[in-house]
């Protein structure tokens, strides 16, 4: 899927978005504010997946958005977990220098002696060396800390800079069959680096305003990274994230995305839950902290969706 800024904007009235810009009263649009989209929304159907007897080549797939806080790096994790129940291998790459997608697995980035900044920047450290299993069977995490930050000011000098990562995950690809990024949330190098390295792109979209505005901006880089640097690059998705069916604003947030962007937008739908905090503290996955949740369904359900695609 490909969609320019011009057409993000065509298709998309984002000033209406109630709460923002239009009309208090709500007379603007009186079916939005009665019915959720999210429940009305005709789903599509989704087979079970199927048992596989071999693996990879590994599917990359980046989840980005320049914006914090919509919930990147619970996607990885739940996303990776609820496929490695359906008996996928999965490699996590946290590519964040906060390190959150490796305190999220119950990993002390500070006291790890080799990172993804190590494997990235210093010859003769190979992949294995920095490669940790996960408590999760068939899941397997490349972990990061601050040092990575220093990684985007060094490789601006390197050769073929943007594909660095690209190269760091080449050797393990056909042992895996999916590679899932998480982004800093930044559209710098190391984002542009997660770009090249994907055939696809995971958009976490939190279901509000601001987010909303954002995603031309990461549209119109994804677009600029295909032409001129991973041809093979496309948006798999947008996963619509903390929605909160109660309010007027959630509901004309999802509505604008999905009449923006149509079956791009997954069926799965994350919302809000004290879930999630949870699991970070437990530095496990939802599917396995909480694994009758609403969280751990909903999870598993783009797992098949992504499966699908």
């Amino acid at each position: 899927m490909s969609m320019s800024t011009n057409a993000w904007h065509e298709a998309s009235p984002v000033p209406a978005v109630a709460g923002v810009d239009d009309d208090a009263s709500g007379d603007a649009n009186p079916i939005l504010r009665s019915i959720d989209p999210v429940v009305a929304r005709v789903k599509r159907t989704i087979p079970e997946p199927r048992p596989i007897s071999s693996h990879g080549p590994a599917r990359v797939l980046a989840l980005c958005n320049q914006k914090g806080g919509v919930g990147k790096t619970t996607s990885t994790i739940n996303l990776g977990a609820a496929l490695a129940e359906y008996g996928r291998t999965v490699l996590l790459v946290d590519f964040d220098p906060q390190g959150a997608l490796s305190v999220g697995l119950g990993i002390h980035p500070n006291r790890l002696d080799r990172t993804v900044y190590n494997l990235l920047m210093e010859r003769g450290v190979t992949i294995e060396d920095v490669l940790l299993k996960t408590n999760v069977p068939g899941m397997d995490l490349l972990p990061s800390n601050i040092d990575l930050s220093a990684a985007e000011v060094q490789l601006v000098t390197e050769v073929a800079r943007e594909q660095a990562l690209a190269r760091a995950i080449a050797p393990v690809l056909p042992y895996y069959d999916y590679v899932l990024i998480d982004c800093q949330p930044s559209l710098g190098l190391l984002t542009v680096n997660a770009l090249t390295a994907a055939q696809g792109v995971l958009v976490p979209l939190e279901c509000e305003f601001f987010s909303l505005r954002g995603v031309a901006l990461l549209i119109d880089t994804i677009d600029k990274v295909r032409e001129r640097l991973n041809p093979n690059l496309s948006v798999d998705g947008i996963l619509a994230t903390m929605y909160d069916g109660r309010t007027v604003h959630g509901r004309e947030v999802f509505a604008r995305v999905v009449e923006a962007f149509g079956d791009t937008v997954y069926d799965t739908v994350i919302t809000r839950t004290v879930r999630f905090p949870e699991t970070t503290v437990a530095g496990e996955p939802i599917t396995t902290w909480a694994p009758a949740s609403a969280g751990a369904k909903a999870y598993r359900s783009l797992a098949k969706e992504v499966l699908a695609r």
